[in-house]
C-alpha cells in the first residue's frame, strides 16, 4: 500500500479519475461512432427506460455491485464512489456539450473520449482505493472459476455489447478504437501515474486493486 503521506494524493487522483472518465464516455456519447462496451448497455438501456444514460450507468454500478455480494468482494472507497460519480460526470458533460452533426467535429470527440478513458483508467486505478464494480466482477469471476482473467473480461464484454447493441445502444469504429487502444492506453498512464509503495496500509483501502489483471487484454 501506499505510504499515510500520500493519502492525499491518492483521493485527488481517485476523484480526477472517475470525473474524467465520465468526461470521456460524455464525448463518446456525443461523437455519435461508438461506445465503450458498457456505454453501450448504458445508452441502450437509457433509450428504453427514459433515465440518462448517467441515471443508467448509476443503476447498473449499483445492480454490478450486488453480484460481489456472493462472490465474496469488498468495495473500497474508490468501488462505491465510482457507482456515483462517473454518472454525475458523463450526465453533467453531455448537458454541457454542443451538439456535433459533422464528422469534423465528431472524430475529434471519438479520438479525445478514447484518450481521455485512457488517462482516467490510469489515474483511478492506480490510486489503489478500490476497483470498479465492473472490474471487480471480473476478477471476482475469475477467483470464482479459475478461468483466465482474458476470458472473463471477453465473456463479459461481448455480453455487454451484444446486449447494449440489441436494446439500441451505438457500436460503431470507436467501439473498436476503443477496444484496441484502451489496454495500452491504460498501462501507460498507470506507469505515469503510479504511486511510491510502502508496506503501511490504510483503512480506507478494502483491498490492492489489482491493476494488471483488470488491464491485461
Amino acid at each position: 500500500m501506499s505510504a499515510p503521506g500520500h493519502i492525499g494524493r491518492r483521493l485527488v487522483q481517485l476523484y480526477a479519475g472517475l470525473a474524467l472518465y465520465g468526461v470521456s464516455s460524455a464525448l463518446l456519447v456525443a461523437s455519435g461512432l461508438g461506445l465503450e462496451p458498457w456505454g453501450v448497455l448504458h445508452q441502450g438501456l437509457a433509450g428504453r427506460t427514459g433515465l440518462s444514460i448517467g441515471e443508467v450507468s448509476i443503476v447498473v454500478g449499483a445492480a454490478v455491485l450486488l453480484l460481489w455480494i456472493p462472490l465474496r468482494l469488498r468495495p473500497g472507497l474508490g468501488t462505491v464512489s465510482n457507482v456515483f460519480l462517473i454518472g454525475l460526470a458523463l450526465d453533467g458533460t453531455l448537458a454541457l456539450l454542443p451538439a456535433a452533426h459533422s464528422l469534423l467535429a465528431r472524430v475529434p470527440l471519438m479520438f479525445a473520449g478514447v484518450l481521455l478513458n485512457g488517462a482516467a483508467t490510469g489515474l483511478y486505478i492506480a490510486a489503489r482505493l478500490g476497483p470498479g464494480p465492473r472490474d471487480g466482477l471480473m476478477t471476482g469471476l475469475h477467483r470464482r472459476t479459475g478461468r483466465s482473467i482474458r476470458l472473463m473480461r471477453t465473456a463479459i464484454e461481448v455480453t455487454v455489447v451484444a446486449t447494449g447493441f440489441v436494446l439500441g445502444g451505438t457500436i460503431g469504429v470507436g467501439t473498436v478504437l476503443y477496444a484496441l487502444s484502451i489496454g495500452p492506453l491504460a498501462q501507460f498512464f498507470l506507469r505515469v501515474f503510479a504511486l511510491p509503495v510502502a508496506s503501511s496500509s490504510s483503512t480506507i483501502v478494502a483491498e490492492r486493486t489489482p491493476g494488471g489483471a483488470i488491464l491485461r487484454r
